[in-house]
Order: C-alpha cells, then structure tokens, then sequence
C-alpha cells in the first residue's frame, strides 16, 4: 500500500508540473511553458470591484489586465495553471522587465488568457 501510494503521489508531480523539471520558475523563454499554481486572484486595483483582473502564481509569476477577463476570474487558489511566455520587451532599461507578456490555460477550467505581468511596459509610469 505504501508503495501505491508512492508512484501516485510521483504521477500526481509529474502531471501538475512538480519536482525539479517544472515548478516554481517562470518560463525564459518566448515559445517556453512552465506549470505553475494559482496563489491568489485578485482585482487590478486591491478592493476595487471592476478595476481589471489580476492573479498571482506559487512561482511569484504575475499577470494584470486593466480588463476583467472571464478566465483570471474564474479561476481559484492552487488550480493547475500552464503558463508560456509570448514575448518580451525590447530595449528596456537596465533592471526594468516588466512588460512580459504570457499566455495562461487554467487546467481545471480549460480557459485561456494573455496578459503581461504588469500594468505598464518597461520604462513606462
């Protein structure tokens, strides 16, 4: 029985993207996907109903959206999330990333979004 135990608990890491190869790191790359874990599903503005949507994942990733998108909403604390970089800004200042932008697939819901991981582009307000 322990030994059940073991390789599904190995199985359940491998399929939600945990262990060494997969979870806690952002993808680098454009075209790269990661698993990752909804931490929180926030407003874009904390306490303000209808300020756009954010959400954060267990591998401090971030995406906001100054729109309210269906799939950020609906989606709860430690649900499955693919997470693939799209692109990332050129030119920027030095120490300044933000403006990546990465498409999400919810694996419970199986809805898909596209936000970038910041309310302004690198070198922006």
């Amino acid at each position: 029985m322990r030994l059940l135990r073991i390789v599904a608990l190995a199985a359940a890491t491998l399929v939600l993207g945990g262990g060494a190869q997969g979870a806690d790191r952002l993808p680098t790359k454009p075209g790269q996907c990661e698993m990752t874990r909804v931490k929180d599903v926030t407003t874009r503005l904390e306490g303000v109903p209808d300020s756009g949507s954010a959400i954060e994942y267990t591998d401090t990733g971030y995406q906001v959206s100054y729109e309210q998108i269906p799939g950020i909403d609906h989606s709860r604390p430690g649900d499955a999330i693919k997470l693939c970089l799209v692109s990332v800004p050129q030119d920027c200042p030095p120490g300044d990333d933000r403006g990546r932008q990465y498409k999400a697939t919810n694996m419970r819901t199986h809805e898909s979004w596209q936000a970038a991981d910041a309310e302004h582009m690198c070198g922006g307000a």
